[in-house]
């Protein structure tokens, strides 16, 4: 009869383990999970705008998921234990002091050991593939835009743009080789001088991993720096930093990268993509890397734009290069100013009492 009991729980185990695999596997699924369960599970995150975030927000979405199945059937165990098996009910059925060891019920504890092992691969695999596609650099972009990050503030400028969005007709180069090579030359100090070259025998004024590019977008501390890009469109984003360790994030790419000084030195990735931006709006971008006294105000502004919008931007930038990125907006029917970042504000003149939200919101 004993053996019968133990057999049963055995198989209560059992189920319980196939039940936390299959809400495990779920998290693989790259559908969407129903929009009721996603706005439950999702913690807070923001709706997606590219099909990498798409990936991330249904596997995180899946994992949340899973995680309630497995958080459920514990307690459930836990609650059964402790009524079922409680020291007033065993001293009521006349059973002694101390129910029965199960320590060497070996089903039990391989189902224990092994259940916990496969749902650990099984998290494993999955957060591998969502971040292999969201890092893979494989998506042919049209647009390579060259970002840096600088105290507190960014740059933005287009390196290269395909023959369809191009404003000359052709594929476009958009790198200043002038600036370039001035960037490159501060590489390496004379010798002649103390303590030349310093870094790893380069100048400790070496900018040649940055770029500089024609067409760029310079945030100052009255005006958010707006980057424009087009919709439906693969875009490529390359990193670096004028100073120290800030962090490229938008939120809707639910995905940040750090930017480093040197970053290829520093043996880091510099570039990732996106297969493109799903719908146009205005999309708050921050530095998610505490980099200095205003770094909560180094904010910035992705305006996704159609591709046809964005040709005739690249196309007025292109033919007056004397104008502002506002005037460049302003050309193609679009607010010449970011509208996303509110309510916070890059201007520290007036926010030295760290009262930095806009009034009259």
């Amino acid at each position: 009869m004993e053996t019968v009991k133990n057999r049963g729980l055995a198989k209560k185990f059992g189920v319980a383990g196939l039940l936390a695999l299959a809400g495990i596997a779920l998290t693989g699924c790259e559908v969407a999970p129903p929009s009721s369960m996603s706005k439950l599970l999702d913690m807070g995150f923001p709706d997606p705008v590219t099909p990498e975030a798409h990936s991330m927000y249904n596997f995180w979405v899946w994992v949340w998921l899973a995680a309630w199945i497995i958080g459920i059937i514990m307690w459930a165990i836990f609650i059964y234990a402790i009524f079922a098996w409680n020291g007033k009910r065993r001293e009521k059925k006349g059973y002694g002091e101390f129910p029965k060891q199960l320590q060497y019920n070996v089903p039990l504890e391989l189902g224990l050991t092994i259940v916990p092992i496969i749902i650990v691969m099984v998290l494993f695999f999955y957060t591998v593939q969502a971040q292999t596609k969201v890092v893979a650099l494989d998506k042919n972009p049209e647009v390579t835009v060259d970002v840096t990050a600088y105290q507190w503030n960014w740059k933005f400028g287009y390196a290269q743009v395909g023959s369809s969005l191009s404003p000359t007709g052709s594929d476009y180069d958009g790198q200043d080789v002038e600036r370039q090579k001035l960037a490159d030359e501060s590489k390496f100090d004379d010798e002649s001088i103390p303590n030349a070259n310093p870094i790893h025998g380069h100048s400790m004024s070496d900018q040649s991993f940055l770029r500089y590019n024609l067409i760029e977008t310079v945030g100052t501390t009255e005006e958010i720096p707006v980057l424009v890009l087009p919709t439906e469109t693969p875009v490529e984003f390359r990193l670096a930093s004028g100073d120290v360790s800030h962090s490229f994030w938008v939120p809707e790419f639910l995905f940040k990268r750090d930017a480093y000084v040197h970053p290829e030195i520093n043996q880091q990735q510099r570039s990732f993509q996106i297969e493109q931006i799903e719908k146009p709006g205005a999309y708050v971008g921050r530095c998610a890397e505490m980099c200095g006294t205003y770094h909560a105000m180094m904010n910035f502004e992705i305006r996704a734009v159609t591709p046809d919008q964005f040709r005739e931007y690249m196309r007025f930038r292109n033919e007056n290069p004397e104008a502002s990125n506002a005037d460049a907006l302003e050309a193609i029917g679009e607010a010449p100013y970011a509208t996303s970042t509110r309510p916070f504000n890059s201007d520290r003149t007036g926010t030295r009492d760290g009262n930095n939200a806009v009034q009259n919101v």
